[in-house]
């Protein structure tokens, strides 16, 4: 099953690995194969419109964020607070 196919179509920041350097990625998630998923970014580059699709594998992924989504804040904790 798709992991992030509930994002398809929305604009994204991904966050991902490959070897030992980090990287950051945003766009829209075109697609989720079920084994990497797909980021596309346009853009206009001397006079003419282009588009970046970029192929993350699962393994590599760290997060996917919906842009402009706030993080989710902290559980609450389940020890009785100190009187």
């Amino acid at each position: 099953m798709a992991r992030y196919s509930s994002l398809l179509g929305q604009q994204v920041e991904a966050r991902y690995r490959t070897g030992d350097i980090y990287l950051t990625v945003s766009g829209t998630l075109v697609s989720d194969s079920g084994h990497a998923i797909f980021i596309e970014e346009t853009f206009s580059q001397g006079g003419r419109d282009k588009a970046m699709r970029v192929e993350i594998p699962y393994n590599y992924v760290i997060r996917v964020l919906k842009v402009g989504a706030k993080p989710l804040p902290p559980a609450p904790s389940t020890t009785p607070a100190a009187k």
